[in-house]
């Protein structure tokens, strides 16, 4: 990938996060004068439809040898009307920024369907419906934004898949690079105005997205956005590959985020001490959250125990506290419970950028 000339070009430029943002450039302007509010679930809001293997396979794919229910991107190629449907509930409810249908269209994700050669088309036609969307419900007053979602893999670089050999691998880190390199590019090119590498349970894995999205923006010229969001899985206040919060905001703070944050596997609950300590500690980074709905519930509609007013009053007490920049929801939550918990933050102020210590955030200010 690296070439003579590609070398000398990126020598002659500005380094990236000198750059100013080449899309969305509004944004962080925005994300100083109110909480900007982020989509909700897209899985469990697909799982309210109930579709069948057909659904998943349409004529395309009738043939293949492989099920492919649960295979969520395939959606954009089968059902897109589906997946349409859940981007405008989302931006009707209020949502600032929408996620595209791509947390695991990659072709190490793909390669579990025996579909790697789709990963490139997936990205790019959900990046195109999600563009759609958004300028469908734009206004001059009220922005709206794509966020290309770039997700873990169901593959760690980190730890061994076998307890028997503690150096095992099933992936490494170059198949990730050129795995999220090919994502950000269609994301890219179908029009999304933002990366947000999400539900992080391995850095390193993290690391390649990074890695590749930086390369990306070498052989383009462009500069995005970068929101990271970790996912701290249990009380021990760690994710997957055994970081500290603290650890893993250093760890990822080279690529000079516009935001960092949690998402998934918490309700905001658990999430909250986790959430206030990035807000202490990423003094010149944005915050941002969207927590689960709770905690799993299979005789939810949903899926998750809580109610929209239930997560939509412990989201703003985040907002309340002064830690938030970015506030959505994850598993288990729908357009109603964005729209909850964009009528309850839209009351606060957001988090003020300070350096360095601990304090300088607004706290329990009431926007104007």
């Amino acid at each position: 990938m690296n070439t003579p000339a590609r070398n000398a070009e990126a020598r002659t430029r500005e380094p990236v996060e000198r750059r100013p943002y080449t899309r969305a450039a509004q944004l962080p302007e925005i994300m100083r004068q109110r909480i900007v509010v982020l989509d909700g679930a897209m899985g469990t809001m697909i799982q309210r439809y109930k579709l069948t293997e057909a659904d998943y396979r349409g004529t395309r794919f009738a043939e293949h040898g492989k099920d492919l229910k649960g295979n969520n991107e395939l959606l954009q190629l089968t059902r897109p009307e589906v997946i349409r449907e859940i981007h405008e509930q989302y931006l009707a409810a209020g949502a600032d920024l929408i996620e595209t249908n791509t947390f695991g269209a990659t072709t190490v994700a793909q390669d579990d369907y025996e579909l790697p050669e789709l990963a490139y088309e997936m990205n790019l036609v959900a990046a195109r419906m999600a563009r759609e969307a958004c300028d469908k419900y734009s206004t001059p007053d009220k922005p709206r934004f794509v966020a290309g979602a770039i997700g873990p893999t169901p593959k760690t670089a980190s730890i061994s898949p076998d307890v028997n050999d503690p150096g095992a691998r099933n992936v490494d880190f170059d198949t990730l690079r050129q795995a999220y390199y090919e994502q950000a590019k269609a994301l890219m090119e179908g029009g999304c105005d933002v990366f947000l590498v999400e539900t992080i349970f391995d850095t390193l894995n993290a690391k390649a997205a990074i890695f590749a999205i930086d390369e990306l923006f070498e052989d383009t010229g462009e500069r995005l956005p970068i929101i990271i969001s970790g996912t701290v899985t249990d009380a021990s206040g760690r994710i997957l590959s055994g970081q500290t919060v603290s650890a893993f905001w250093h760890s990822v703070r080279h690529a000079h985020p516009l935001a960092i944050g949690l998402n998934c596997a918490l309700g905001a609950t658990l999430m909250r001490p986790y959430i206030e300590e990035l807000a202490k500690i990423a003094g010149d980074t944005y915050v941002s959250c969207y927590p689960n709905a709770g905690l799993p519930n299979p005789m939810s509609d949903t899926g998750f125990d809580e109610t929209p007013e239930i997560t939509g009053s412990l989201v703003e007490e985040f907002a309340k506290a002064g830690f938030l920049n970015i506030a959505g929801g994850c598993c288990g939550t729908t357009p109603d419970h964005i729209a909850e918990i964009a009528k309850r933050v839209g009351q606060w102020k957001p988090r003020c950028l300070h350096d360095g210590g601990t304090t300088g955030f607004l706290s329990g200010l009431k926007a104007a």
